[in-house]
């Protein structure tokens, strides 16, 4: 097998499949509208995802939950790491609000690490999925949560929700995660996702960013490592470096390695493989329930 990564860095910058079309169609300009006038907080504005447009086309937005700092401070993430400022017991009711006012079908919800709280957060998640459902009882769900240290009783909460989806993102290869997810560990990452399954969540997700310097062998592995904890649906996408401080990009990934990715993990059995270069965690969320 090859262990080499497939790989181009040219020498201007960014490689062309990599540019972005801006966003357009009524949907999207509506939904913009929207989220300015009411000041509504999506990831996908804050953090300027290249597939808003298309997403918010079809009718899916990603909100973040339990404020904006980190208390973990991974190389690869663009949010503030620091003292997060305390929890908004309202929160719940915004988000719903918000759901309900951009008239949104598929909501993908997030979170910071809040290593911070005893429940780490996990009150406010279950609190969240109930006023959401209860606003907007057509919308589907898709929560995509930290590991909570792996402690079950707070990983329960997330169970006793039952979203149509629960994704928790590898983001990386075993052996690049100490650097990659400083304060997390690959097989706390696994076992989570295999304590959802077993609990009986539907459907499970989860996501790894390339382009760290990781070889084909590994992703492979990686994938492998999924599928024997029976993850349904794995999104592979390419790291871009949010600030000089973050990690470096060491390499960009081909359209055509994404592609045997996509086959590789076709072949395994995941439900759905979504591979490419602007790939997020959320893309074609939407599908992801069928």
């Amino acid at each position: 097998m090859n262990t080499e990564s497939t790989h181009v860095l040219p020498p201007n910058g960014k490689p062309k499949w990599l540019k972005v079309k801006l966003p357009i169609g009524q949907k999207y300009t509506e939904l913009r509208g929207l989220v300015d006038k009411y000041k509504l907080n999506t990831i996908c504005t804050s953090g300027s995802c290249p597939n808003m447009g298309e997403c918010w086309g079809e009718g899916t937005a990603t909100f973040m939950i339990l404020g904006n700092i980190c208390t973990r401070s991974c190389g690869f993430c663009g949010v503030k790491t620091g003292r997060p400022e305390d929890v908004d017991w309202d929160e719940p009711e915004k988000v719903a609000r918000s759901i309900k006012i951009m008239k949104i079908k598929h909501a993908v919800i997030t979170s910071v690490d809040r290593d911070d709280l005893k429940d780490m957060g996990s009150i406010i998640w279950l609190e969240t999925v109930e006023a959401i459902r209860r606003m907007n009882p057509e919308t589907t769900l898709e929560t995509l949560i930290p590991d909570f240290q792996g402690i079950h009783r707070h990983i329960d909460r997330i169970v006793e929700a039952n979203p149509e989806v629960v994704s928790h993102n590898m983001e990386t290869v075993r052996r690049l995660t100490r650097e990659v997810r400083i304060q997390a560990k690959y097989d706390r990452s696994l076992e989570v996702l295999k304590y959802l399954k077993d609990q009986g969540i539907r459907r499970t997700k989860s996501g790894i960013m390339l382009g760290l310097g990781e070889t084909e062998e590994e992703v492979i592995e990686t994938m492998r490592d999924l599928r024997n904890v029976n993850v349904d649906i794995v999104t592979l996408g390419q790291y871009l470096q949010p600030t000089k401080k973050h990690l470096p990009v060491k390499e960009f990934i081909t359209p055509e390695q994404f592609e045997k990715y996509e086959r590789i993990g076709k072949e395994m059995g995941f439900r759905h493989v979504e591979s490419g270069a602007l790939v997020r965690s959320s893309y074609h969320a939407e599908k992801h329930i069928l």
